[in-house]
């Protein structure tokens, strides 16, 4: 069973799994939403993939287990997310990225791919440079909003409360924070290809003379790998 962590592309979008496919929740506003019709949704959700990737970058990352998609998260600048102004916490901080969605299939839950998700998607920002945060609505008791990410699931990858709310509070991550983890990102996204190398064994370095002397070069570990 080989695993990955991808890039999303307008290619993934028919792949996903859950309804998040089907749903234009965060991409357009309520009036511009209840003007689609079903089956414009699709077209809509290509159209919204292919602005943000022109004028932003990457907006997603796709975790695929065989080739099939397992897994996935999305996020991008508030300014393209206006379904985001209809939650009592908005707006997101003008320092940060919105997190939309972290999805895993069923099948495939309880492995700690939502983790590795959060964990790609903080590498790449951190990567790309100027982006101070992420932040994400949380949904938690009874009026918990299927379209937001679980607010324990937030609490659990780093996040923290923003704004507080009893059903949705506005959550965030600070990605000064990542840094301190990135070894950990690549740990982790390392065993989910099952790319894990065996431990090396430092070979000593053949004898080199100084001044007469016979002497041997030392041989330094850092973290199981000669360097």
């Amino acid at each position: 069973m080989t695993r990955k962590v991808v890039r999303l592309t307008v290619d993934h979008l028919a792949q996903l799994p859950g309804p998040c496919p089907t749903c234009l929740f965060w991409e357009l506003d309520p009036v511009r939403r209840a003007r689609v019709r079903p089956a414009e949704v699709a077209a809509e959700k290509e159209a919204w993939v292919s602005e943000v990737l022109r004028e932003w970058g990457s907006c997603g990352r796709v975790l695929l287990v065989d080739d099939a998609v397992a897994g996935f998260a999305v996020y991008a600048p508030p300014a393209f997310v206006p379904g985001a102004a209809g939650f009592p916490t908005a707006p997101v901080s003008p320092d940060a990225v919105l997190l939309t969605t972290v999805y895993v299939d069923p099948a495939h839950a309880g492995g700690g791919l939502g983790r590795v998700l959060v964990q790609a998607m903080a590498a790449d920002l951190v990567e790309r440079g100027g982006v101070v945060a992420v932040e994400a609505f949380g949904s938690r008791g009874r009026g918990r909003r299927t379209c937001a990410v679980p607010a324990d699931f937030l609490g659990g990858v780093g996040f923290k409360t923003q704004r507080a709310h009893p059903t949705t509070p506005r959550m965030r991550m600070d990605l000064r924070s990542a840094l301190s983890w990135r070894s950990e990102v690549e740990a982790a996204l390392e065993r989910l290809v099952g790319a894990v190398r065996p431990p090396q064994t430092a070979r000593p370095s053949p004898p080199t003379r100084d001044s007469g002397r016979t002497t041997r070069v030392s041989t330094r570990r850092v973290g199981g790998l000669s360097r």
